[in-house]
């Protein structure tokens, strides 16, 4: 009997539990940080230990409206903890980049061996989680839109994490970059050849990575020249986009619908080869505990994060 009782005090393995960011209907950016089920993996999937989870427009802002007693996030690095049962995938002990639509807000994940890519060692696992969405959806984006050498590539939102990216994918590939940010500061660094704050005297452009919508996605379609592809791919402004009648008839052009998608295996590899080399940089411009969080999402929110906002799970 004493055994039982003793025994009972530790969770069973059905009962095994974690800590994570649970999605409640209590709380300002609606989630709390509590005990959840251990996640169980499929046999294509590896099993991490988190420790550092990167934040992102869509995933923090869809909290609000989930379900209660979610684990939801996208971007996280870790350490192998339990390799793919079907024996595909990295080793135990393997440092990775992970991405799912779910998930990632947790001390463990659960992952696709098909979306995640090992991470160097010269590259830091906080740096290595920035890159899944915001760095998959620039590069995406970028190499949808045709050989971009001689082009000239408008970025919008070009402060943010998807937007330095972009900055940098793009003059790597020969273009000449207009950055527009509110706050430009670095930009040109990462190789932007214009950094604007507003496209009142811009020039037309080729290709357009558009990540605020509303006027912006507007005003740079009304930019685009002839033969141009417009990559609509954040909505941060959260305004409507209102065109004027006749505005999309004319002389041919694309506005297209971006959705990143999955697989991204190859691309993170692709990224990370990037940041090893010292050919991509990475700015995070929060960097806290995730007890935290809700600080590092009001930041996010009301614009003041330079790059990404990186959570350290502790």
């Amino acid at each position: 009997m004493w055994l039982t009782h003793l025994f009972g005090q530790f969770n069973s393995p059905m009962e095994a539990a974690m800590r994570a960011l649970v999605t409640t209907p209590d709380t300002k950016f609606g989630l709390r940080l509590k005990e959840a089920p251990d996640p169980v993996p499929s046999p294509d999937q590896v099993v991490i230990d988190v420790r550092n989870i990167s934040l992102n427009h869509g995933d923090v802002g869809s909290a609000g409206g989930a379900a209660a007693d979610r684990v939801l996030g996208w971007d996280a690095a870790g350490v192998v903890v339990q390799a793919a049962a079907n024996g595909n995938g990295p080793d135990i002990g393997a440092r990775v980049a992970t991405f799912g639509p779910t998930g990632a807000w947790a001390e463990k994940r659960a992952v696709s061996v098909k979306e995640l890519a090992v991470v160097p060692d010269s590259v830091d696992l906080a740096v290595a989680s920035t890159l899944p969405v915001a760095g998959v959806a620039a590069a995406r984006a970028l190499h949808r839109s045709g050989d971009l050498a001689g082009k000239r590539v408008l970025v919008t939102g070009a402060s943010g994490g998807v937007g330095r990216y972009a900055i940098q994918i793009a003059a790597q590939e020969g273009a000449h970059v207009v950055a527009l940010a509110r706050r430009g500061e670095g930009l040109a660094e990462l190789g932007a050849q214009e950094v604007v704050s507003d496209l009142d005297n811009v020039e037309p452009v080729d290709v357009v990575v558009e990540n605020v919508g509303g006027p912006t996605l507007v005003r740079s379609w009304e930019l685009l020249k002839t033969g141009g592809v417009l990559q609509s791919i954040g909505w941060t402004s959260m305004e409507p986009a209102v065109f004027q009648p006749y505005a999309t008839v004319g002389p041919a052009k694309s506005l297209v619908a971006f959705e990143s998608g999955n697989g991204y295996a190859p691309d993170l590899e692709y990224l990370l080869k990037l940041v090893a080399d010292g050919k991509l940089k990475v700015d995070i411009g929060w960097r806290g505990s995730w007890t935290e969080f809700d600080e590092a999402a009001a930041a996010l929110f009301g614009r003041q994060v330079s790059g990404k906002a990186v959570l350290d799970v502790d």
